[in-house]
């Protein structure tokens, strides 16, 4: 996989900054439905999922995590997932934001991103069972 030049990372950490700043905003006004449907809103069309989409997915991913780990505020599972569905749809690849739960030893929800059914983002471990497919 080729590197991306220093001009080209610096444009994708601010489409991620700015994707992150809609999506807080977006979960601000409305419900996790409708905040994902306007993050997916101006997207390009979809494509078949292919290798190379796969690929770009799991390289979208790492990049939100690892610029999201530096930003102040809630970066957790939920504001990865969502900044990762803006950046996947703007991109015109398909993909689901997943939320799953876990009840033993104690309550815990998970949210992550799915392309063609292979996870983008980590899904935890296997207790977390699913709950919504958005």
């Amino acid at each position: 996989m080729e590197r991306l030049s220093h001009a080209a990372r610096a444009r994708l950490a601010g489409e991620v900054l700015a994707a992150y700043f809609q999506s807080r905003r977006a979960l601000r006004r409305d419900s996790i439905e409708v905040a994902v449907a306007s993050l997916r809103s101006r997207s390009a069309p979809s494509s078949p999922p292919t290798a190379e989409s796969l690929g770009e997915a799991l390289r979208l991913g790492r990049a939100v995590g690892r610029l999201l780990w530096y930003i102040p505020g809630d970066t957790r599972c939920l504001a990865r997932s969502l900044v990762l569905t803006r950046l996947l749809a703007d991109r015109g690849i398909q993909s689901k934001l997943v939320i799953g739960a876990a009840t033993s030893p104690k309550f815990l929800a998970h949210a992550w991103v799915e392309h063609n059914g292979s996870p983008v983002l980590d899904p935890g471990n296997d207790s977390f069972g699913r709950l919504v497919e958005l």
